[in-house]
């Protein structure tokens, strides 16, 4: 399995290292390289491709920007002299963050996180069913097949490239995606409220503007999310006024 790539970087020289890197490793495969986004979008939309390296710096467009305004972007990792936009850059999901000049080691390491996550999200969720009508599921932990209670669950954080399940007494760490665990939790019983949180909705105490009180955490609704979250709860009567 290769991951098909792109560069986009304005620095001719930056682009030939690059180049140079991902030649090196035997599951990425080069299939363009481009200057600013805008040269990007038509490579983006005439090829598949899975993994993108970003210059922050460009003409026209920052790769910050660019992050910010596009859909369907495939996975990225920053490549950038820049440091001070690293937590921009994870707020938006990058892969990684590399600060130029980097080494070979630290791009492997980088691309084999992505090459990871990846895997991660085409492979079946390692949750065992366990049928529609029970009020529970199993999920694999730590080298074992553990019991989880719907009813113990509290919330679900996803992480890079794993998900923590918080149950009421305890944290579970996952090697799943939130889309995974979502799949497989019932919709009239958790609610995405942010597109990294799952919540219990029997477990909301109060609402506050954008957060919600579990509890255990006060977690946050996204702003895209916040009229729909609101929507559904209160059509469900999950609130009493």
């Amino acid at each position: 399995m290769k991951l098909s790539c792109i560069i986009v970087d304005d620095e001719p020289v930056a682009r030939k290292v690059l180049e140079e890197y991902i030649e090196d490793i035997d599951f990425l495969q080069l299939a363009g390289k481009a200057e600013n986004p805008v040269k990007a979008s038509a490579l983006l939309n005439s090829h598949k491709i899975d993994l993108m390296f970003l210059d922050i710096n460009m003409p026209r467009m920052s790769g910050i920007e660019f992050l910010r305004t596009s859909i369907n972007l495939p996975m990225t990792i920053m490549t950038t002299a820049y440091t001070e936009y690293a937590l921009e850059g994870f707020e938006l999901d990058v892969i990684d963050y590399l600060v130029k000049p980097f080494s070979s080691d630290r791009f492997l390491k980088a691309c084999t996180k992505a090459k990871e996550y990846y895997e991660l999200k085409n492979k079946p969720a390692e949750i065992v069913s366990s049928g529609p009508a029970q009020d529970y599921f199993f999920v694999k932990c730590d080298g074992k097949i553990e019991k989880v209670l719907h009813d113990e669950l509290v919330y679900v954080e996803a992480m890079l490239n794993y998900i923590v399940l918080h149950t009421e007494n305890r944290k579970m760490i996952v090697y799943l995606t939130i889309k995974g665990i979502e799949a497989q939790l019932p919709a009239n019983l958790f609610l995405k409220i942010h597109k990294s949180t799952i919540i219990n909705i029997s477990k909301i105490k109060t609402i506050e503007g954008n957060a919600i009180d579990i509890g255990k955490a006060k977690v946050l609704i996204s702003q895209n999310l916040h009229d729909t979250v609101m929507k559904l709860i209160l059509k469900d009567k999950m609130i009493k006024r």
